[in-house]
């Protein structure tokens, strides 16, 4: 390491306590949890899981490895980043060592990989912080059953900004070859009741990529989750909630517990649902719209407590009606606030019946229309100092976009660009929708891009 001769290797300190010691002992349980795991999102490029001991939150964090583990043999480098428990740490600490070593065997540390975190003035190499801190280490025997190969950049971050987590994540980003994980639990300490309050909302924040509601108290890995998320917004990436519990579901005492969430993150551009969960979906939106007709309201959507993380996560939609190529009714949420199927349902019922625009719809059209659900990633902000620089910054077919000036907002899904291929044309006809002249440009102008998962269908099946 950093040009010694005698190879270091920083041997297990928590085996024994967090995780079993014997080999075939923890290789049972570790197969164990990853095979009875659930998850129906594969390949992300960052988790959030939980840390303590595996008989308590080896379950909800074997769902994110799960996740990961779909692309076995695709990640070659784990960046893992957790907090401190035993010791402070002034900025991010690395250890000074070349492999970590469980009863699993040896992770090399991608020294190599690291230079660039060398460079940075907040990141320093000390081996105080690592000793029997079980944050990272709870995490490797899994990192090894999940992914095999892998090297490792372990980094310990306590007294630092998440915009200095960010700048170091984004140094040892990668691409496909290297996984993110970060390493936390959430509330600490409160009764069963008060603690999944917590942990919901906590959990709500980080789909929402919403770094500033996470409290000092709701996660003891906040800075490594901010600076995530940060990164997330950055990317335009889609967070879900693929577990979520703590210690009093497991035997424990339910007056005192330590909550455990699980979280992944996936590029918003790629991400899709299964076809299952899309066909429930545009179901979903079908009973919504019939019930609108017969009721004059939408149906009212049941969440139970073993519903798809899928279809519970905090999502922003937009249900489009068409009829014969002609819209019909568009209506839609631009910032995430309810669950995706909650979304959806409302969506589609004022899309149906609430759209300005257009007469309500009657039962007699409903098998000449055509249905999309669209799934709005989280908008980012487009820096641009005139309309020319907008326009030079749209990615036709792929950028949904906002603009806002003078108390005046419009907003274009990107399926708009079929009928407006050129980027100056889909500006101003924006620019119209708002209500603002096709010319207008001020220095007060804001505009944002965001993506969408979209998929359709008749709103009226064919009868079988």
């Amino acid at each position: 390491m950093l040009g010694g001769m005698d190879r270091i290797v920083r041997q297990p300190g928590v085996a024994g306590v967090f995780y079993p010691a014997e080999r075939a002992v923890l290789a049972e349980l570790v197969v164990g949890l990853l095979r009875g795991a659930r998850c129906e999102i594969a390949g992300p490029k960052a988790v959030i899981a939980p840390h303590a001991g595996l008989a308590y939150s080896g379950a909800i964090a074997a769902t994110a490895y799960r996740a990961l583990a779909a692309n076995r043999g695709t990640i070659k480098r784990v960046v893992l980043v957790g907090p401190t428990h035993r010791m402070g740490v002034k900025g991010i600490a690395l250890p000074r060592a070349d492999a970590f070593a469980t009863p699993l065997g040896e992770i090399p540390v991608d020294w190599p990989a690291m230079a660039p975190l060398l460079a940075m003035p907040d990141v320093a190499v000390d081996d105080r912080p690592f000793e029997r801190e079980h944050s990272l280490e709870v995490h490797l025997p899994f990192i090894q059953a999940a992914l095999g190969p892998v090297t490792l950049i372990p980094m310990l971050a306590s007294a630092v900004t998440p915009e200095r987590v960010e700048a170091a994540l984004a140094a040892v980003w990668g691409g496909p070859e290297t996984a993110i994980i970060v390493s936390s639990d959430l509330s600490h300490f409160h009764d069963h009741e008060t603690a999944s309050g917590f942990d919901r909302a906590c959990s709500k924040a980080i789909e929402l990529l919403k770094a500033e509601d996470i409290g000092d108290h709701q996660a003891c890995g906040r800075t490594g989750i901010k600076g995530l998320i940060r990164m997330a917004q950055r990317l335009d990436m889609r967070a879900t909630t693929v577990g979520l519990g703590n210690s009093g579901d497991t035997g424990q005492p339910r007056d005192r517990v330590v909550g455990y969430g699980a979280y992944v993150f996936e590029q918003a551009g790629t991400a899709r649902l299964h076809p299952e969960r899309q066909g429930f979906l545009l179901d979903v939106a079908r009973r919504s719209i019939r019930r609108g007709i017969t009721a004059g309201k939408p149906i009212a959507v049941q969440i139970g407590d073993n519903a798809p993380p899928t279809l519970t996560a905090h999502r922003a939609t937009f249900v489009t009606l068409e009829q014969e190529g002609r819209l019909r009714g568009c209506i839609g949420s631009v910032i995430a606030h309810r669950p995706l199927v909650e979304d959806v349902a409302e969506n589609a019922f004022k899309a149906a019946f609430g759209d300005p625009r257009f007469p309500k719809l009657t039962l007699g059209e409903l098998a000449r229309c055509h249905l999309s659900v669209a799934i709005l990633s989280t908008p980012r902000p487009i820096a641009c100092a005139s309309e020319e620089e907008l326009v030079a910054s749209l990615r036709p077919h792929l950028d949904g976009v906002i603009l806002q000036d003078r108390g005046r907002r419009g907003l274009f899904l990107p399926h708009v660009w079929s009928g407006l291929p050129d980027r100056a044309q889909f500006v101003r006809q924006l620019k119209a929708k708002a209500g603002l002249p096709r010319d207008h440009w001020s220095p007060t102008m804001r505009a944002w891009r965001f993506g969408t998962e979209k998929f359709a269908g008749d709103l009226a099946p064919p009868a079988a």
